[in-house]
């Protein structure tokens, strides 16, 4: 009896244990996460969620269940209450190995009205394929790279390499840093390309353009063109020997110069009756003289060329502020033989870029950083989306509900509604 008592207390101890561990490793992960606004994040992904000794307490979570039915001969129908207990625990561990091990997560985006049969992946990946010069039977072949499932942060060390070769000329792909939150814009090079950068609110948004000497850039169904006439395109023309700048539109428009009106203690909210003594037209079809950091408004669209001629070469950076773009970037170093070359790229979870070139030592290597796509056996569409707000609120919202509309062939669908609590479940696949 003694034996049995004592082999009880040990039993609850260590169960006692485990749960305290467990409940102070997912507070600290909490903790981790408290200044993100996705949690899971990698960083905690990486030292707690995904970690070997996170996994080994929900297995002896499972050894200790186990253990106890036995022992304590739960499977007695006077014991069947606290079996059930037993059998929950294990039933939620084992299927949380199953989804972490067999299964997998994503997401599928679907506009309201359009019909989608594809999803991406929750994990991100590095993908990459190599072409060269090597023939089989006429056919030149490609070197596909098994995909590299990465999970990068900041506050990680990322270090990571792939090696593989196209023809017995060994390939090496090598993490050289990561860049949170970024976009592509320009870093300046004195030996870069000359840019213009162009901000315009045409889009009922603030964005930013770079046009390229020589080039020709569609911004919202405008067309701007620089050092290089276009008919029909808003023409800048940059003079290299005394720095001046003219412009012609095919647009009626006007413009404000801000450094006047700053000069006056107006500001361009302000009324405007006191702005309207600034303001100048732009004439239609006529050469002027371009001013830079004055507010431009044609053709429905709002637009400053804030400063002078830039030299650089278009590459992944930082957004700055607060400014959000939901993506990532990736810089690699690639080399074969004596060359080495740095491939900046940009992605990140939910995103499925198109590859980026780069090539080294004669062999062109082609990369990605992103999730993978994940076709169905069947297709989805958003017959509607409901969005359903607090009462005086704008942007705090209730409930969500999505109508949807699953269908297997032309004459096999049937209509349901996803919400809270209410998943579907088709085919093997969980969709929340």
């Amino acid at each position: 009896m003694q034996k049995k008592l004592a082999a009880f207390l040990f039993s609850t101890r260590l169960t006692a244990i485990l749960f305290i561990v467990f409940a102070a490793a997912m507070a600290v992960g909490t903790l981790l996460d408290a200044s993100s606004e996705t949690s899971p994040t990698p960083y905690s992904r990486e030292l707690i969620y995904n970690a070997w000794w996170f996994e080994a307490i929900m297995v002896f979570f499972v050894i200790n269940f186990i253990g106890n039915i036995v022992r304590f001969r739960l499977y007695k129908k006077e014991k069947w209450a606290t079996l059930i207990l037993h059998l929950s625990f294990i039933l939620i561990l084992v299927g949380a190995f199953v989804t972490r091990y067999i299964g997998y997560e994503g997401r599928m985006e679907i506009r309201e009205g359009a019909t989608e049969n594809v999803f991406l992946s929750e994990h991100t990946y590095v993908t990459a394929f190599i072409d060269g010069d090597y023939m089989v039977d006429g056919v030149e072949q490609r070197r596909v790279i098994p995909p590299k499932k990465v999970r990068l942060s900041e506050r990680l060390d990322n270090n990571f390499s792939i090696t593989s070769d196209y023809n017995g000329i060994p390939v090496t792909i090598a993490y050289k840093d990561f860049i949170k939150n970024a976009k592509e814009s320009l870093v300046e090079d004195d030996n870069g390309e000359g840019y213009l950068k162009i901000v315009e609110s045409g889009g009922g948004e603030k964005h930013e353009h770079w046009l390229q000497i020589g080039q020709v850039a569609n911004i919202h169904n405008i067309l701007f063109a620089l050092n290089n006439p276009t008919e029909g395109a808003v023409n800048i023309t940059y003079n290299e020997t005394d720095g001046s700048y003219k412009m012609s539109s095919p647009f009626e428009g006007s413009f404000l110069n801000m450094a006047e009106l700053s000069a006056a203690g107006i500001q361009p909210g302000q009324a405007m009756a006191n702005v309207e003594q600034y303001q100048r037209p732009f004439v239609k079809d006529s050469v002027q003289t371009l001013m830079l950091r004055s507010l431009y408004n044609m053709a429905d669209m709002q637009f400053v060329i804030p400063d002078p001629l830039t030299k650089g070469r278009q590459g992944v950076v930082k957004a700055e502020g607060l400014e959000k773009t939901n993506k990532d970037g990736l810089i690699l170093e690639v080399s074969s033989g004596k060359e080495t070359k740095t491939i900046e790229l940009l992605g990140g979870p939910g995103t499925a870029p198109d590859p980026t070139k780069v090539t080294v030592n004669g062999l062109d290597v082609f990369l990605t950083y992103g999730s993978k796509e994940y076709e169905l056996p069947f297709s989805i569409t958003l017959r509607d989306f409901i969005a359903e707000k607090y009462p005086g609120t704008e942007k705090n919202y209730k409930s969500f509900k999505s109508k949807l509309t699953v269908s297997d062939s032309e004459t096999e669908f049937f209509d349901t509604e996803v919400f809270m609590n209410n998943v579907l479940d088709h085919k093997g696949y969980r969709f929340f």
